[in-house]
């Protein structure tokens, strides 16, 4: 498959073996039980390198197999919500949005207008804007309130991973001198 005449060859360990024509490198690969792969075709002379192709692919798939492992696929949820929506609904719709951020999801917060409701857009936006007010704590606005038909969205992100670590070392050092202080107490009254 390699139509150049003259290649620049890469031992399988990266050393240089130098310019060889196309004929002796493949009989230098054959000779090492390997394969002669085109590495860089477009330099002059086109760059290949002795390796075992099978081996390669091999961990190259086991590679990123690892990769996808390690990555976290961010979702959108979306919670909706209508502008005449009771206090306890409302709380109970802001739990579950908290739930997905904690979660690592990012949440899609959605007022929907039916009716005489969409002259009133204010009211929907007040309530988005109250939403995001309730979750300030663990999510951030990516997104300002859009108005799209009869519907008005906004976007919350959860904060940074390492925002929350902090928050749990100080919480857990303002907590050490209190059980230490409780222990003390007990010990006395023990005594």
């Amino acid at each position: 498959m390699i139509r150049a005449r003259e290649v620049r060859v890469v031992g399988d360990k990266g050393e240089q073996m130098g310019v060889l024509p196309i004929a002796q490198a493949r009989e230098m690969a054959e000779r090492l039980g390997l394969d002669l792969v085109e590495v860089a075709p477009t330099a002059v002379p086109p760059v290949c390198r002795l390796m075992d192709y099978g081996k390669f692919k091999y961990t190259q798939t086991k590679r990123e197999k690892e990769n996808r492992k390690s990555q976290k696929v961010t979702e959108i949820r979306e919670i909706r919500v209508r502008p005449k929506i009771g206090d306890h609904d409302f709380d109970a719709k802001a739990r579950t949005a908290r739930k997905l951020l904690e979660g690592g999801d990012k949440v899609k917060v959605t007022v929907m207008f039916r009716g005489r409701e969409n002259t009133h857009s204010e009211l929907g936006i007040a309530l988005i804007e109250k939403m995001a007010e309730q979750l300030q704590d663990i999510a951030s606005v990516e997104k300002l309130p859009t108005r799209e038909g009869a519907r008005v969205h906004l976007i919350l992100t959860p904060l940074a991973a390492k925002n929350k670590k902090t928050e749990n070392v100080a919480k857990s050092e303002n907590n050490e001198p209190e059980k230490e202080g409780i222990t003390e107490n007990a010990k006395a009254e023990d005594a």
